[in-house]
């Protein structure tokens, strides 16, 4: 196992850059993903904001608007250190698990509103027909998250018990 000390702090960052841009072009606002991406490096899943300003060389403000985003939307938790005056930023336990489960959650006030939707334009015309359709493959995604998650718990559970301690 590589220690932190042995770590390529330049491969590091690399792969911070190039996932936090992916993770931007799926939709997460560049700022947060960057610092998502910075977290996901450390073994602890916790930084001060000051050591994600220093790790990613941007703004306290440009930490405290992201960090805003992030903790909104659940990935991340602000914590506050024993004794001390400063927050540390970390990573939600199990955090993608229950990101699907709030989207997978999200599909069925979808369904719903489609629902609406349908009605209100009639199931026969073509705009009803389009939504209808967009009902139907929100509920078919609905079913397979719910099933994705169940498969998800049993695999992290024989994953882990593979791991080392």
């Amino acid at each position: 196992m590589t220690s932190a000390t042995e770590r390529d702090t330049q491969a590091v960052s690399q792969f911070v850059e190039r996932f936090g841009g992916i993770l931007a072009d799926t939709g997460v606002p560049r700022m947060p993903a960057r610092i998502l991406a910075a977290l996901l490096t450390t073994d602890s899943g916790r930084l001060t904001a000051a050591e994600i300003a220093d790790l990613l060389q941007i703004s306290p403000a440009a930490v405290s608007g992201a960090m805003r985003y992030l903790t909104t939307v659940q990935i991340v938790s602000r914590e506050r250190e024993p004794g001390s005056r400063r927050d540390v930023y970390r990573m939600r336990d199990n955090v993608w698990y229950e990101a699907t489960f709030r989207k997978d959650q999200m599909l069925g006030m979808i369904d719903e509103v489609l629902g609406e939707g349908v009605e209100a334009l009639g199931a026969d015309s073509d705009a009803g027909t389009r939504l209808d359709e967009t009902r139907e493959f929100f509920r078919f995604c609905h079913g397979e998250i719910g099933s994705m998650l169940d498969r998800w718990r049993v695999h992290r559970e024989k994953w882990l018990s593979k791991r080392p301690s």
